[in-house]
């Protein structure tokens, strides 16, 4: 996914996409280690997705926290 595709969406929608994020890379890291993984590609562009969508979360909570002071 592109930064724009998690920009664009609702908070409680990119916290669901950060759950479901996190639970594949846990998946693929396990399967990885066992040795099940084919397309060991997978993993890195998963982790690629989920610190895209980590980024936005933090640019948002910035962005709140720094509404919140008065724009300081």
């Amino acid at each position: 996914m592109q930064a724009k595709e998690f920009r664009d969406m609702e908070d409680a929608e990119l916290a669901k996409q950060l759950a479901e994020l996190r639970k594949e890379v846990f998946g693929l890291r396990f399967s990885n280690a066992s040795g099940e993984l084919d397309d060991t590609a997978r993993l890195s562009r998963t982790k690629r997705d989920l610190a895209r969508a980590l980024t936005v979360a933090r640019e948002r909570s910035l962005s709140a926290a720094r509404s919140q002071d008065g724009g300081r």
